[in-house]
């Protein structure tokens, strides 16, 4: 445990069972969202392989062209 997270449980162990129950829980979900993005992006990562992959192919068959952001 790191001595940033051992200061911040002191703090909360002076804090009355409501307010740890409630900070708690934030930390749950905080982690709980975490495994969720963790899980999303390790999924994601053929699918963008595949999305670079074409995208590099388009480039080179000359199917492409400059982006102008004037005309976005």
């Amino acid at each position: 445990m790191t001595e940033l997270l051992e200061q911040a449980i002191a703090q909360l162990r002076n804090l009355d069972a409501a307010k740890q129950d409630a900070i708690a829980s934030l930390i749950i979900e905080e982690l709980k969202d975490e495994e969720k993005w963790d899980s999303a992006f390790a999924g994601s990562q053929d699918l963008l392989a595949g999305l670079a992959a074409e995208a590099m192919a388009e480039y080179n068959a000359g199917q492409t062209q400059p982006l102008n952001p004037e005309i976005l």
